[in-house]
């Protein structure tokens, strides 16, 4: 009998955590490569990728640290590579869009409305910093909206087609989910979509089972079945029990450093690669196994770009 096959991916080094944080946070676009390499050898289908600036760990729109992760995971693995196009505090919408035209990937997140994007709880459980940029990133998110209005939906739609990139759609509260209707109605998206509920973001839904069955239900009654695939994730300690209970309701899931520095309860994880290989286990005690980049494709209807 064969098993069912779930995706899952590994959110490499994101833009909410900072070098404080974690020694083992990837930084260099050399460090960013390697830890996605290692995700996929321990079992990810597909890496979530964002750039830093090499010097100070800050987020960074700069196309060139792209380009050099991009090419040197292309060249060591097969994966499918998810760009951000949800960049970093203080990135316009231009600046986060720039990916898409420029290396045309198989996949890209797509974030699904405007909304508060609070960081600043984060800052005050550090007293010393290594970088001056660090708590004034977080703290000014207190006063930060995370623009994705129609207008750049519309855009990021249009971007997306014209570069046969699939948009993986973040999915941060259920009202989200109506507006993916809405550009499903309008033309603008094509079926089957591929939602991500992201859960724990303060200013978003909350991570919790009974929440992640009601964005899930909710999904049901838009789209129906066969219209839509799904994975989840939770942030910080709700990252396992999220990613698993989202593989059993029949999805899949995303894991990694961006998400959470930990592997247990107050044991920082060393690399992504150790977070995948644990939720490979739990999954795997239910009978299910981790689909192959191949897998991941047919699952979400990618057609491999040579």
């Amino acid at each position: 009998m064969t098993s069912r096959k779930a995706i899952i991916t590994a959110a490499i080094t994101g833009s909410i955590h900072t070098p404080t944080m974690s020694p083992y946070l990837p930084i260099t676009p050399g460090e960013i490569a390697r830890s996605a390499i290692d995700a996929v050898n321990a079992g990810a289908a597909v890496v979530h990728i964002h750039a830093r600036n090499p010097e100070n760990g800050m987020p960074s729109p700069d196309m060139e640290l792209f380009r050099e992760i991009i090419g040197t995971v292309n060249s060591s693995v097969d994966t499918v590579i998810c760009i951000t196009t949800g960049g970093g505090t203080g990135m316009t919408v231009d600046q986060r869009m720039a990916v898409v035209p420029e290396f045309r990937p198989e996949l890209a997140s797509f974030n699904t409305g405007s909304m508060n994007f609070a960081l600043f709880p984060l800052a005050e459980k550090y007293d010393e910093w290594k970088h001056e940029w660090e708590p004034r990133l977080l703290h000014g998110s207190k006063e930060m909206i995370f623009q994705n209005n129609f207008a750049d939906l519309e855009r990021l739609c249009i971007a997306m087609r014209e570069n046969g990139t699939k948009p993986e759609l973040e999915v941060y509260d259920v009202g989200h989910l109506y507006n993916i209707a809405y550009l499903v109605s309008a033309g603008l998206l094509e079926e089957p979509v591929y939602l991500q509920f992201v859960m724990g973001v303060l200013g978003g839904i909350q991570p919790s089972m009974a929440n992640l069955l009601f964005m899930k239900q909710t999904a049901d009654s838009l789209f129906g079945a066969g219209k839509y695939a799904f994975s989840a994730f939770g942030t910080g300690r709700s990252q396992m029990p999220i990613c698993t209970t989202s593989v059993l309701l029949g999805g899949n899931c995303r894991v990694g450093l961006e998400d959470s520095l930990y592997i247990s309860k107050g044991v920082l994880a060393k690399s992504n690669a150790e977070q995948v290989e644990k939720i490979i286990r739990i999954i795997r005690e239910f009978g299910i196994d981790p689909a192959s980049p191949g897998e991941a494709r047919e699952i979400l209807g990618i057609k491999k770009k040579v």
